[in-house]
């Protein structure tokens, strides 16, 4: 019986770890907040408390058309994030289309 569920698992370990690269690049970098965002370079001003009761800046465009300081994902509106979170980053903006 266990013979079985090892290689029931070991079978499911190899159907899947071609996926594997391809997930990797969809996970947001380790946990390294940069900076604050410099407010007179963005065109928004807006912010919202996250789930650990963290004030973060919203998404927001830049006004140089560079990354701002302390983004954290670019979403498909051209807007950036500076979630510090991987859930719901660029929920409300088109979903992420590239972590920085």
């Amino acid at each position: 019986m266990s013979v079985r569920i090892v290689s029931f698992v070991l079978a499911a370990i190899v159907a899947i770890s071609p996926l594997a690269p391809a997930y990797a690049q969809l996970q947001p970098p380790p946990s390294t907040q940069k900076s604050e965002p410099d407010e007179s370079k963005l065109t928004s001003h807006k912010h919202y408390t996250d789930k650990a009761g963290q004030n973060v800046h919203a998404p927001s465009k830049s006004i140089d058309d560079k990354v701002p300081n302390g983004a954290s994902a670019k979403c498909r509106d051209g807007t950036y994030s500076f979630s510090r979170n991987h859930r719901g980053t660029c929920s409300h903006h088109g979903g992420v289309t590239r972590w920085l």
